[in-house]
């Protein structure tokens, strides 16, 4: 159990266990007063019930395709201040947008790649969660940008060699780059992910950097102001 300063979740059974990625994309990623935001890969949840915290007029549908996570998701939504406000589909992105080919959002996010159900072995899971192909950005990229409202915003989480190839795929699909957050685990270090935000406006991109540790271990001080509303510690 992760107790945060408004919600609590339970990681009981998942492969993936609530990571830096995961809530540095929670606490980043911003949009202006978004009504329905989608979150892709959802986990254990902890990305939609931050930003169900940060935008209490949003509505948030939260996308898993492994089962054990997909049910820790909906219980950490039911037990969270947020439940009527927050749902979770037990499914593949792919099978989510063919399942529901009109809904359109103002906000998505997504810290993929994902679990892949199929596999019993946690260990697998958590090997090939990490390890997805090309075919894969192009089926999120394309499915992005099919259910991304017109002045909507994208945010991801990737690694360096992903971000290189979602960067590619965006003008094949209309999307422009708005912010590219490199990310350091310290100053002197080189950036270990990327956080892109993306739509389909035609803006100058933002380039900046966020350093996590301010020496081992010892989180920055920008890091603990960034989590500050979500960490009990901070």
């Amino acid at each position: 159990m992760f107790q945060f300063k408004q919600f609590s979740v339970d990681q009981t059974g998942c492969a993936m266990k609530i990571n830096t990625d995961g809530v540095l994309l929670g606490a980043l990623a911003d949009a202006d007063e978004p009504e329905n935001i989608l979150d892709i890969g959802t986990g254990t949840g902890v990305i939609a019930l931050m930003l169900a915290q940060r935008f209490n007029r949003a509505q948030i549908d939260a996308v898993e395709i492994d089962s054990s996570a997909a049910q820790a998701a909906k219980r950490n939504f039911k037990n969270s201040p947020f439940a009527e406000r927050l749902a979770v589909f037990p499914m593949d992105f792919e099978s989510y947008f063919e399942q529901y080919p009109s809904k359109k959002y103002d906000f998505i996010v997504s810290n993929p790649p994902f679990h892949i159900n199929s596999l019993e072995s946690p260990k697998a899971k958590k090997t090939l969660a990490k390890h997805v192909g090309e075919d894969f950005f192009e089926g999120l990229i394309n499915g992005i940008a099919e259910h991304l409202t017109k002045n909507g915003c994208c945010w991801l989480v990737l690694p360096l060699q992903a971000a290189e190839l979602v960067k590619g795929l965006l003008n094949q699909h209309q999307l422009h780059l708005y912010k590219q957050m490199d990310i350091l685990s310290f100053a002197h270090s080189p950036a270990h992910r990327n956080v892109l935000c993306f739509g389909f406006n035609e803006i100058s991109t933002e380039i900046s950097n966020l350093v996590i540790y301010e020496s081992a271990g010892n989180y920055s001080a920008v890091y603990k102001h960034l989590l500050q509303p979500y960490f009990i510690a901070y």
